[in-house]
């Protein structure tokens, strides 16, 4: 990346950098120490925050009281009330023993800006290219955040790359008594070390794995605006890539304060939540047709910053959590599962995203069942840390002939794998399938479920549609597994059922699916929406993948989604609860060509 200027790196920045007439000369003076509220030119504010009757014992609220709080704006009622519940809370994260405070700040900004009444610094390198919105703050309070940023890149010379911290120091500063108090609290959000959460990224890998696991959920949560969005820009995670800017540079302050105040309470996992709600409502907006030819990424943009002529700030809070996202825990598994694909990939240093993220090349890609644009849709829903890597074919029946056993030899040894079949009346259907076709002999002769809930079975023609595991659209149903409970695999059906009718699916009893925990692979993340994660309704919630030397099954419950015969000549599809789908083509088929894809990653 040497030598690219920022605008090479990052293409137009995403918001306006105040510039004043004398852009490299900032008055810093070391003594100052500014009243509480006096970074504010209160003129811009939306509104002038009336003061309201503080309850003595607010803070001393059970945290379930105080998100609920928070989630109903009772902060915005007083400036005052806003500020101290944002100390309050800040000093109550739990981080690293060895955490810069207020007057470790006042001792290296005296060190760093001596006694001279003006001072010209440059901002640390970790925010080459990022943006710095000020919001409210009048010149002053400009030069305050200045002065702490860099001052953070003097103490926390970890941090290569966090451009969301701009926007969250200038938000910060509007409710701080000083820059001192402004900088420790911050310090502690950097600082932070508790389980599976995470404030504020500092690395370009972590930016991009959390850009990753946005993407995921959207891919998830949003079907519409994501097919949407597929249809119409050559590179989705490039769009993507910008959803913390639509919080925390283009949302105005309004919007961006009462996502703060629930920010400080529930971690990164409420920013998605907030975004993917931004993303529902511009797909409310705006039509397939009115997009044709314009840049998505440009008009999300102008979308979110004029987004009080769509919704108030209540009713988006409102329908963000609506959304029914999974544990934190789980989250956190995808964001790690997704940095891991990025090492691989040697993506850890600042480069152009372009250059990794359009794995389809169309001009190169060959297949005799789907073309290279359908095959870029079918990627579009694959989980973003296997979509970084193109598609390399394993096996197919015209080359390597009908043969089961063949196609288990050919796909082994690859993780994911996506299933792609064209019957003789011309529909293609498919499954991505998560786990690796081995896994298949670990149940011995019994041959039971296998795979994890990213498991999904779809359509490509005569329509485009994904059916995904029901419990991504209803994560509630499925309850975290107590450590102490025995667990046992499910059953596959028998064998000599492989092909009939199954109105009433394998294994329908309505006891709790449980399944052993597999041996540590070193080096191997555990999986993300793995079923030893949950307490499931029943068995036929996850029947996800079986293979034998029958035939292969994919789904189970009232039905099999895709049923193969051992010379995968002939085929079924029906109804099934995992997948909540329905048939993916006429019920019973010849295969006419079957295609095995894996990822290539090497």
């Amino acid at each position: 990346t040497e030598g690219l200027s920022p605008a090479e790196l990052f293409g137009p920045s995403p918001v306006t950098v105040v510039v004043t007439s004398e852009p490299d000369t900032w008055d810093i003076d070391a003594s100052s120490c500014l009243g509480c509220g006096q970074f504010v030119d209160w003129d811009r504010m939306p509104d002038l925050e009336q003061q309201a009757d503080i309850p003595g014992d607010i803070l001393t609220k059970p945290k379930k009281e105080l998100k609920r709080l928070a989630r109903e704006g009772y902060w915005a009622s007083s400036r005052e009330l806003r500020a101290r519940v944002y100390h309050q809370l800040i000093q109550q994260v739990t981080c690293r023993l060895v955490t810069p405070d207020a007057l470790v700040y006042t001792d290296v900004a005296s060190r760093l800006f001596g006694k001279q009444s003006v001072s010209s610094h440059p901002l640390p390198d970790f925010l080459e290219g990022c943006s710095m919105p000020t919001y409210c703050l009048t010149l002053e309070g400009v030069t305050a955040l200045r002065k702490i940023l860099i001052c953070i890149g003097s103490l926390f010379p970890d941090i290569t790359y966090s451009p969301a911290l701009p926007a969250l120091v200038a938000l910060l500063l509007h409710y701080s008594q000083g820059e001192a108090q402004c900088f420790e609290n911050i310090s502690r959000l950097i600082a932070s070390n508790a389980p599976h959460t995470s404030y504020i990224d500092q690395s370009f890998l972590a930016h991009q794995a959390s850009c990753m696991t946005f993407g995921d959920l959207a891919n998830k949560h949003c079907p519409a605006a994501h097919r949407l969005i597929a249809s119409t820009s050559e590179n989705v995670f490039e769009v993507y890539s910008e959803w913390l800017s639509w919080l925390f540079h283009d949302l105005p302050f309004s919007y961006a304060i009462r996502i703060f105040d629930v920010y400080l309470l529930e971690g990164q996992k409420v920013l998605y939540r907030i975004a993917l709600a931004l993303l529902k409502q511009y797909r409310l907006s705006v039509t397939a047709a009115e997009l044709e030819g314009t840049d998505i990424k440009a008009d999300l943009q102008a979308f979110v910053q004029n987004i009080g002529e769509h919704v108030t700030v209540d009713k988006l809070l409102e329908r963000a959590f609506g959304i029914r996202l999974f544990s934190r825990k789980e989250i956190w598994l995808l964001q790690m599962a997704n940095r891991k694909a990025l090492m691989e990939r040697g993506i850890t240093m600042v480069q152009s995203r372009q250059s990794f993220h359009l794995a389809v090349d169309l001009h190169n890609f060959t297949s005799s069942i789907v073309t290279a644009q359908e095959m870029r849709i079918i990627w579009s829903w694959i989980p973003e840390r296997f979509s970084l890597f193109p598609p390399l074919l394993l096996f197919s029946t015209s080359e390597d002939g009908c043969s089961l056993q063949r196609f288990y030899s050919c796909c082994e040894g690859y993780e994911p794998t996506v299933l792609l079949i064209k019957n003789t009346e011309g529909e293609v259907c498919g499954a991505f399938l998560s786990s690796d076709w081995s896994e298949r002999r670990k149940s011995g002769a019994t041959s039971g479920f296998f795979g994890t809930g990213e498991c999904f079975v779809f359509t490509v023609r005569p329509e485009t549609e994904r059916y995904e595991w029901v419990f991504i659209k209803k994560p509630e149903l499925a309850k975290a597994v107590p450590r102490s409970r025995p667990r046992s695999r499910s059953p596959s059906p028998a064998p000599a059922s492989l092909l009939s009718s199954s109105p009433h699916g394998a294994g329908s009893s309505s006891s709790h699916l449980r399944v052993p925990e597999p041996p540590r692979t070193k080096g191997r993340l555990s999986p993300f929406l793995a079923i030893r994660h949950f307490l499931l309704p029943s068995k036929t919630a996850s029947m996800f993948m079986s293979g034998s030397r029958e035939g292969i099954i994919i789904g189970g419950g009232g039905g099999r989604a895709l049923a193969l015969d051992s010379e995968l000549l002939w085929g079924r599809t029906e109804p099934c609860e995992t997948f909540d789908n329905p048939p993916l083509c006429q019920e019973d088929f010849k295969v006419q060509l079957l295609e095995a894809w894996g990822f290539q990653n090497t």
